[in-house]
């Protein structure tokens, strides 16, 4: 009985030690994807993800702090604990799942190839062969890429960030480039800097490589974390917040149903 009674203390113990109040929750962000993350000239993050984090960080009773990382190594530094959740525009893939676990679906992420106003380019094999593609490294986009156009021939370029793919595709050392189609739309096309380039063929689609949507990335022993980001997520979606935000930032619905 004694033994059996010290078991159970001890469990009690590794109970409490293990629950945390998440005064803080530290984000992991790669801040070089206008309009949902960027960094202004101040210095600050900001954009849709950071406003919509915030949000869902007061229905949490939660400070924010952010974290700046290359998103090609944001998976391991959330599993290293420098953060404790990824809020930037990352897409839920079963390969992903099988390291992390994932928040309830954010909004969508359809990925599509951007090319100079005019190409006669399409996102398939046989159009892109001997053509230099641009991807940020880590990005479901890259994973696409390398799986179904590299072995026939393409040549796909991975960058550290999104900020260098669009700044080789002006100047012309890339033919194209992959990357999320909400991003594109707002983060480039629609500013100066695109002017001159549109969307190349049809969005691209495969569940195994881009994935079905966005979602906050948390560590699979946080389970009370993801409860929290959760509840907020229902939160600001039933009291218009989410919604306020979208119009703020897009002119079209990037959760529609929601």
């Amino acid at each position: 009985m004694k033994k059996l009674a010290l078991c159970v203390a001890l469990a009690v113990m590794a109970t409490g030690a293990m629950a945390k109040e998440w005064k803080t929750v530290r984000i992991g962000v790669d801040a070089s994807y206008p309009p949902f993350e960027s960094k202004a000239a101040s210095g600050q993050v900001v954009g849709f993800d950071v406003d919509l984090t915030k949000a869902l960080c007061a229905r949490m009773n939660a400070k924010c702090v952010w974290v700046e990382q290359d998103f090609d190594g944001i998976i391991p530094a959330l599993k290293g604990k420098k953060f404790d959740a990824i809020v930037s525009s990352l897409t839920v893939t079963d390969k992903r799942r099988e390291q992390i676990d994932f928040s309830d679906k954010v909004f969508d992420a359809p990925a599509r190839m951007i090319a100079k106003t005019g190409s006669p380019l399409l996102p398939t094999a046989e159009s892109l062969k001997g053509k230099r593609i641009g991807v940020e490294q880590g990005t479901t986009q890259e994973a696409y890429a390398k799986a179904y156009w590299e072995p026939k021939g393409v040549t796909v370029v991975p960058y550290q960030n999104q900020d260098q793919v669009y700044a080789d595709l002006t100047s012309g050392r890339l033919d194209a480039a992959l990357q999320d189609e909400i991003q594109a739309d707002a983060g480039f096309l629609k500013t100066p800097r695109g002017k001159g380039f549109a969307w190349a063929g049809p969005e691209v689609k495969d569940p195994k490589t881009i994935g079905e949507g966005t979602a906050i990335g948390l560590r699979k022993e946080d389970a009370d974390l993801r409860t929290m980001f959760n509840r907020a997520l229902a939160q600001v979606h039933q009291d218009g917040t989410f919604t306020k935000l979208e119009k703020q930032y897009f002119d079209f619905e990037i959760y529609p149903g929601h």
